[in-house]
């Protein structure tokens, strides 16, 4: 048994979503978005260096010795996968795990809108989901790929830095490469995928130009390509892929977007009232006619209002979705003024839990 291993069960058994193992530091846990100190006492440097050295596979402890940081997969047996980044710091070493369901949930238990479901029925094109670090992305697009493993008969493949949810085969074949392990970036995992002869393409984030260009063409050559942006909207989603490219480039990316996305999911965690937890809240822009042509004619601050007249096809807004759920009673007045774009529009209840 490694030394982080008793941390990571302590984690798992208070329903944590991180540990952050950092020298000089005590240990602290994430818990429903909140950060405290899982134990009293002050992590050492050599016993923080030594338990990140015991767990730490050969390919990223090279990564480590040369660069001062790392990222990779650690099982806890069967119990849970955790994704661990390991760096450099003032005081030492340290680490951060992030807890990763042993199972992908399903598109119901996460209670996902009808609109993200039909998304997934698509045969080709985009899907962008899109949010901070940590509200939910991997595990929404998990639930997505395990819908697809359920439905199709064809191959899928994810390119991931590094291997979160791992996918069994059910009605599809798939494929799972990590970016340094079984590929040297994820643009030339996503360039070789291209001739990999895969229905459906998930990669872990579009971090580059070249990674996002390779995307659109895959996506135009009639492969569903899924990937996550961190951003915080439909609409900076979308500016953010065509502000990619220089400006000489950007008029045809539009049109090529305006075509080939199908929609851009953006999520949100926020604190439930009551019982402890979160609950998600999901902005959906799905890509109409209309919205197609707002894109190809670069009318982006424009695309808010096409969300707010297409409720009927699925599609709205961030504080649509948070007013939904302090509606519904399941977040409190002040959460949603906390989390709202518009906060002028939960001024009223922001000092009511």
């Amino acid at each position: 048994m490694a030394r982080v291993d008793e941390f990571l069960e302590e984690i798992l058994k208070r329903d944590g979503s991180d540990l952050h193992f950092i020298a000089g530091d005590p240990p602290r846990i994430r818990q429903y978005g909140k950060l405290s100190a899982l134990r009293p006492d002050v992590l050492a440097p050599d016993f923080v260096r030594e338990a990140l050295y015991e767990i730490m596979p050969r390919k990223p402890l090279e990564r480590f010795e040369m660069h001062d940081g790392t990222d990779f997969a650690y099982s806890l047996g069967t119990i849970a996968r955790f994704r661990v980044n390991i760096m450099r710091q003032l005081n030492g070493m340290g680490g951060v795990f992030r807890a990763i369901p042993s199972k992908a949930q399903t598109l119901e238990q996460l209670k996902m809108p009808e609109a993200v479901r039909n998304l997934c029925k698509a045969s080709s094109g985009l899907i962008l989901m899109t949010g901070k670090t940590g509200s939910g992305k991997s595990t929404t697009l998990a639930a997505m790929v395990d819908d697809l493993n359920l439905r199709i008969k064809g191959h899928i493949l994810t390119i991931e830095d590094p291997i979160e949810f791992v996918h069994p085969r059910k009605n599809c074949l798939i494929s799972q490469r990590e970016v340094g392990v079984h590929a040297e970036s994820f643009s030339s995992a996503l360039l070789s995928a291209l001739r990999e002869d895969p229905d459906v393409i998930l990669v872990g984030e579009l971090r580059d130009l070249e990674t996002i260009s390779t995307a659109i063409t895959a996506s135009e050559m009639g492969i569903l390509v899924m990937a996550t942006l961190h951003t915080n909207g439909a609409a900076a989603t979308v500016d953010r892929m065509v502000n990619a490219f220089p400006p000489d480039k950007q008029g045809h990316v539009r049109t090529m977007l305006s075509t080939s996305l199908r929609g851009v999911v953006s999520q949100q965690l926020i604190s439930r009232k009551g019982p402890p937890g979160r609950v998600a809240a999901i902005e959906v822009l799905i890509n109409t006619p209309a919205v197609s042509n707002l894109i190809r004619q670069g009318k982006i601050d424009q695309l808010e209002t096409a969300m707010q007249s297409g409720t009927s096809l699925g599609m709205r807004t961030m504080d649509v979705a948070i007013q939904q759920l302090l509606d519904s009673g399941q977040i409190s007045g002040r959460s949603a003024y906390e989390k709202a774009i518009n906060k002028t529009k939960f001024e009223e209840g922001k000092e009511f839990d």
